[in-house]
């Protein structure tokens, strides 16, 4: 446990790099970070299958949902990636390493690929970098990743990065656009200790 504290106290999370990508922090100051995670939070195809909590639908939104971000990055609670072509700087989608509990060594992944980047495997490619750093460097030991039942080609992705289906969580969340209903959630999950995939 003392080992894996000492890695997990070294900070900031560091840039990410490799599979053609750059995995960095996101800037709230930044107008140009700021438009593209509005993009991202607002486009149809991600509203469909997410229902995030704090919605966001506007620029100011977008600015204090990345300056919360920021803030999870510096107490170790959350790692959150603006996921960049490594040749161009092109912003191309987002991934997070969530809830990163130390006690347990387990944290929660989410990701999402704005629409003009989408059939390029941005999303696989991100997950393979982020989680292997994560289940390595981080030094956690599980990592859970949960989509909307149905929602096959996340499916599809974390079965290629070497997440394995455990079941389904029966109404865990909301219904995309609703508060008063629910759906239910297909859960996968990876371990330090789980054979490497191969490459995405």
């Amino acid at each position: 446990m003392a080992r894996f504290r000492t890695r997990f106290l070294v900070k900031p999370f560091p840039e990410l790099r490799g599979h053609g990508l750059r995995l960095c922090s996101w800037d709230p100051e930044s107008d140009r970070d700021v438009e593209a995670w509005l993009r991202g939070r607002t486009d149809p195809e991600f509203q469909r299958w997410n229902s995030p909590l704090r919605e966001v639908t506007d620029i100011d939104g977008a600015r204090d949902a990345l300056r919360s971000r920021a803030e999870s990055a510096a107490d170790g609670s959350a790692a959150s990636f603006r996921v960049t072509d490594a040749d161009t700087g092109a912003t191309l989608g987002h991934i997070g390493v969530n809830e990163i509990d130390i006690v347990t060594r387990c944290a929660r992944v989410g990701y999402w690929v704005l629409p003009q980047a989408r059939g390029h495997r941005v999303a696989t490619r991100a997950l393979a970098l982020a989680s292997r750093w994560a289940l390595t460097e981080l030094g956690l030991h599980r990592l859970e990743l949960g989509h909307a039942l149905g929602h096959d080609a996340s499916c599809r992705i974390a079965k290629r990065c070497g997440f394995l289906p455990e079941g389904t969580l029966r109404d865990a969340m909301f219904e995309a656009g609703h508060r008063d209903a629910f759906r239910d959630v297909h859960l996968h999950a990876r371990l330090a200790t789980d054979p490497e995939p191969g490459a995405p």
